[in-house]
């Protein structure tokens, strides 16, 4: 207990000793530490992460399973309360504020995209698209269906969930996702389980977001994501151990890289 309360008032101390970042950083997250106990076991997910993605920029996440990837996209998005540090979007502290306001928060500034898909199973497609758009307050500037038809379901709109493909689930997903017209995109895994041809629209889709001014985190596995990055974050063992510019003129991974390594 008493380690665990010294690295929160490390991160507490770093926090206030750095700038919240540049005026083009739309997400910043400063010394982010993610505590979780079970009984008498503590697990540190996160140790201290700090990262930055300016507007326009795609940013892959990379690590092998249980790096604490999916915890630090959750605390990025307000999903999840990261026990130490904290994180902004658009220069609004999102992080430790009560849920309610997370939430408002998260539908103004934030969309995610999440390996499990973001649908409810009762509403249809369209409506699953509406949903974010009325609690943001309606300021997309892109109606469900124009959404809907730019991901190639538009004939799609009155089915629901269960009356899908996979191809299709995760192309709905991200018109919920881009349904307020973000400022950041936070996905993880959104390839995970795609075919090559729909694996290359959805990548298609996050690259023109980006083009258009969003500021776009991936959590991946994937060469093809990792290739289309501008930067790469590693994370090991909760620590984002190295962050690298990737070349945009020339391959930066054979089709057989690993790069979890």
């Amino acid at each position: 207990m008493a380690h665990r309360q010294r690295l929160l008032r490390l991160a507490v101390s770093a926090v206030s000793l750095h700038s919240h970042g540049s005026v083009d950083d739309v997400l910043t997250a400063r010394e982010l530490y993610r505590f979780y106990r079970a009984g008498d076991e503590e697990t540190l997910a996160l140790r201290g992460v700090s990262l930055a993605v300016r507007r326009g920029e795609t940013v892959a996440v990379v690590g092998p399973s249980g790096a604490g990837k999916s915890t630090l996209l959750a605390c990025l998005a307000g999903l999840d309360e990261p026990s130490g540090g904290e994180v902004r979007v658009a220069g609004v502290r999102i992080s430790h504020r009560p849920e309610t306001e997370r939430s408002r928060l998260r539908a103004r500034h934030i969309g995610v995209l999440l390996q499990s898909r973001n649908l409810l199973p009762h509403l249809s497609v369209r409506d699953n698209v509406r949903l974010p758009q009325r609690a943001g307050g309606g300021k997309s500037v892109a109606s469900a269906r124009e959404l809907l038809d730019q991901v190639g379901l538009a004939d799609r709109a009155h089915a629901l969930p269960r009356e899908l493909s996979g191809g299709e689930l995760a192309r709905a997903g991200l018109a919920v996702a881009l349904a307020n017209s973000p400022a950041v995109l936070l996905a993880d895994e959104p390839t995970g389980e795609l075919d090559g041809k729909t694996e290359q629209l959805v990548l298609t889709m996050l690259r023109e977001r980006a083009a258009q001014g969003c500021a776009v985190l991936i959590v991946t596995h994937s060469a093809e994501v990792v290739r289309g990055a501008d930067r790469v974050i590693e994370l090991a063992d909760g620590r984002a151990t190295t962050t690298t510019s990737v070349p945009q003129q020339s391959p930066v991974l054979r089709e057989d890289h690993d790069v979890t390594r």
